[in-house]
């Protein structure tokens, strides 16, 4: 199976009640990770892309807390966007896939569940080092 193909739509509990609704994420349950480090985006400006970079060996699930935006996968072979804007809704994405993410709504907030701490060693920055070593995989 590519990479791209496991990345995925998770759809999280949703508990509707007439005084709001929430969910909520459990490790193993939900996604198939450990939880380690959790960062949020908020207050991007209009126009503004974030992203531009793969992981090695990190795991994350993506979720559009507030508004909307959309994320570019790449495996370094196929491309696809997913377009999140539902708070129960997680886009899974594995190891070794490019992601840039735009067209940030007005007020949106865009949270990262991560599998593992900060290690900027996991980091491709480089598209053109990530695309080799995709190639190898």
């Amino acid at each position: 199976m590519a990479n791209l193909d496991k990345c995925h739509i998770i759809d999280l509990p949703k508990i509707t009640d007439s005084r709001g609704n929430l969910t909520y994420i459990e490790a193993y349950r939900h996604i198939p990770f450990d939880i380690r480090r959790v960062y949020y985006l908020y207050d991007v400006p209009g126009g503004a892309e974030r992203g531009g970079h793969a992981h090695k060996a990190l795991h994350q699930l993506i979720v559009a807390i507030s508004g909307s935006f959309d994320i570019h996968l790449d495996d370094g072979g196929r491309k696809k966007t997913i377009h999140l804007n539902r708070s129960y809704n997680g886009l899974y994405v594995c190891p070794m896939i490019w992601r840039e993410i735009d067209n940030f709504s007005s007020g949106a907030v865009c949270m990262v569940i991560a599998s593992d701490f900060y290690d900027e060693e996991d980091y491709y920055r480089d598209y053109g080092i990530f695309l080799d070593d995709a190639k190898r995989l």
